[in-house]
């Protein structure tokens, strides 16, 4: 499925509902999660404070160049909540979206006896059980547990095409909100209402609800720490400015303070981290917290399933194999009858390459007294019986096993055979009718196209794929050198699956999971980044981290980017800040001093006219620089599959050169016009 079409960046009614709501910010309890910017909201109070008591005292000299400082600092606080409101914002239309597909539905609840009742979906409680025919909206989130049926997903997933949902295996899971369009089925609900994975959904998507993440912390503690640093400058200052003879007076210093501290990166952090939950959602990917999403862009080893992921999923017959002393048409017809009454595409291949090869039509065989044997997990094999043939297709050891019962034995060329289709990467079905073996199917796993490619590109982002399968290991050897896949887990078991992960994890390694089956929860709980398919057992929505919404397991690859990149937009962003503090405190410091300290011309490079248009200029600078990255903060940094090496010396180039040089002509460029309408 296409992803989401992404919400206009500057859509007007989001920008008007940001606006009202960075005036909410304002409120200090708010701006107190954010130390950098709270320091500047107590600056820009302080300073609104020193002018209305030097108006009261009627003081005049110097007040509309304080005003204009405080205005500006202001300023500096509104586009900084301006900007975490646009991230918050366009989650949130992303959730309205996603409230209007809830309907007071009405559920046909079956109570004791088989007895239906009209109720509203609200009235829903954990373990009813409910029935949803054709037509019907499906009113919560449940299993189920009796009846198949079409289900058109579309109010959740975007997708059109419905899809298949089922009692038993891993399609059981049913979605509240999406609706049945054919067939009828029996649905337990595991949710009560306002638990809903649709109520989970808005939740998350509304980036006001979103959690700090262990990164963001410990930049906020670093940026936190040059704040307290540059204070300690800027006191530092005054002293030097007494001696020197230049009038520093307190609010000049604090327009000092809040050019000198991280500023910039301190009002697009948070927008930063909502904004790459948001680009998820726009490729129908939900993640549970902003820890996921971080994870996924440092993940180390990357586990998938083979089957629908790696494969096709449906194997294909690919020939037919007769042992010494029997024709190619006599095994065809026999896996041909063997296979008419097996729905499954291996089935169905088989009757197909039959007709195709040898112009074996297949045939009614109602009127003949044929009895269809179907698969089970006990015997492993299916057929028929016909007018005296016991036809039986299935696992080797099996079939020989079934020979062996009616008197016959296993000829010599078998595992030569056997050993050769499951080397090459397929699976060999053994056809026999009565006590002789007739020769072997060849079912083989269609690789997808361009497979090999997409483990290129991920070997190129610096991740090991490890590719996990039920089969032998001669099997999954063959399919893991067709793929490219880097290694592979043989016969896995829930057991198996678990203990990989947690010997990656030993060696400090972040591993990703993709799972949609009950027995897939152990290893999603246990990776760092746990992607469930929606289609999937409610088991495995619960102990991902991360749900998508399409059940495509090959859109790993653009959690990943997503991840990545909003790692390398928040390192970005970084870089550009220090280093515009920096070119800020050479542009500044020798302006403001060079009264007092003449010898300090030389380094004032861009000639500010004077210490206060220097002053402003690096103030006003300061907001609007917020206001230009928005766009860069809520789209992300481009990413390119590089290495750690060649993204850090990027960074440096682009947004380390950038943000020393930007500043200069910046607060030049805004100095003239200072100049020019004597602000200062």
């Amino acid at each position: 499925m296409a992803e989401r079409k992404a919400t206009p960046l500057w859509e007007g009614k989001i920008v008007h509902a940001a606006a009202l709501d960075s005036l909410r910010k304002f409120d200090p309890r708010i701006q107190a999660k954010n130390p950098v910017m709270f320091v500047v909201e107590v600056a820009a109070l302080a300073v609104t404070l020193i002018i209305l008591r030097n108006l009261a005292a009627g003081v005049h000299r110097q007040l509309g160049f304080e005003i204009q400082i405080a205005l500006w600092l202001w300023f500096t606080v509104g586009f900084a909540n301006f900007a975490e409101a646009m991230a918050e914002g366009r989650g949130k239309a992303q959730a309205d979206n996603l409230r209007k597909t809830r309907t007071e539905t009405m559920a046909k609840r079956i109570g004791d006896g088989g007895a239906i009742t009209m109720v509203a979906a609200t009235q829903l409680r954990k373990g009813d059980v409910v029935m949803v025919e054709a037509g019907d909206v499906i009113p919560g989130d449940g299993e189920v547990i009796e009846g198949v049926a079409a289900v058109n997903e579309a109010a959740i997933t975007g997708e059109s095409a419905p899809v298949i949902r089922e009692s038993g295996g891993d399609r059981s899971a049913v979605t509240g909100g999406t609706t049945v369009i054919s067939d009828w089925i029996k649905v337990r609900i595991t949710a009560n209402p306002g638990e809903t994975f649709l109520d989970r959904m808005i939740g998350l998507v509304e980036g006001a609800q979103r959690q700090k993440t262990p990164n963001e912390i410990a930049l906020s503690i670093l940026l936190a720490g040059l704040t307290i640093i540059f204070m300690m400058v800027c006191v530092s200052l005054y002293p030097f400015a007494l001696y020197g003879g230049t009038v520093l007076t307190l609010p000049v210093l604090v327009a000092l303070l809040v050019c000198l501290i991280p500023t910039t990166i301190g009002g697009l952090l948070s927008a930063i981290g909502i904004a790459g939950m948001d680009r998820l959602v726009q490729h129908n990917v939900l993640a549970m917290s902003g820890r996921a999403v971080e994870a996924a862009g440092d993940v180390d080893t990357l586990l998938l399933d083979k089957t629908g992921t790696i494969t096709l999923g449906n194997r294909m017959a690919e020939e037919f194999l007769p042992v010494a002393g029997v024709l190619p048409q006599e095994l065809a017809e026999a896996a041909q009858l063997a296979s008419l009454a097996d729905e499954t595409p291996e089935g169905r291949s088989i009757v197909v390459l039959a007709k195709r090869a040898y112009g074996l039509r297949g045939r009614e065989l109602g009127g003949e007294g044929a009895e269809f044997i179907p698969f089970s997990a006990q015997t492993r094999m299916s057929g028929v019986d016909l007018h005296g043939h016991r036809i039986r297709k299935g696992a080797t050891d099996a079939v020989i096993k079934f020979v062996e019962e009616h008197g016959g034995h296993a000829p010599a060329d078998l595992d030569a055979m056997v050993e050769k289709i499951a080397r090459s990467g397929g699976t060999p079905l053994v056809v026999a009718d009565n006590a002789r073996i007739l020769g072997v199917i060849h079912l083989k796993d269609v690789v997808k196209e361009g497979i090999r490619e997409r483990f290129e590109r991920l070997r190129a982002m610096g991740l090991r794929t490890v590719m996990i399968t039920g089969d032998n290991p001669l099997t999954a050897a063959a399919i893991a050198e067709e793929s490219g896949v880097d290694d592979f887990l043989a016969e896995a078991t829930p057991e198996t699956k678990l203990r990989l992960i947690r010997e990656e994890q030993a060696q400090g390694k972040l591993v990703a999971m993709i799972g949609d089956g009950t027995n897939d929860a152990p290893a999603l709980a246990q990776a760092d980044v746990g992607i469930a398919m929606n289609a999937g057992t409610q088991a495995a929505r619960e102990a991902g981290n991360m749900v998508d919404l399409d059940s495509n397991p090959t859109k790993v690859m653009e959690v990943v980017e997503i991840g990545k990149q909003l790692l390398i937009t928040r390192g970005a962003l970084t870089t550009f800040s220090i280093a515009n503090d920096v070119a800020k405190y050479f542009a500044i410091i020798p302006a403001m001093f060079v009264i007092g300290y003449p010898d300090l011309r030389a380094l004032n490079i861009m000639h500010l006219a004077t210490p206060e248009s220097a002053i402003l200029s690096a103030v006003i600078f300061n907001a609007l620089i917020i206001i230009a990255l928005i766009p860069l903060a809520l789209r992300g940094v481009a990413y390119r599959p590089l290495g750690a090496a060649a993204i850090l010396t990027r960074n440096l180039l682009i947004y380390g050169l950038g943000g020393v040089i930007v500043p200069f002509i910046g607060i030049k460029a805004i100095d003239l016009i200072v100049s020019a309408l004597h602000l200062a």
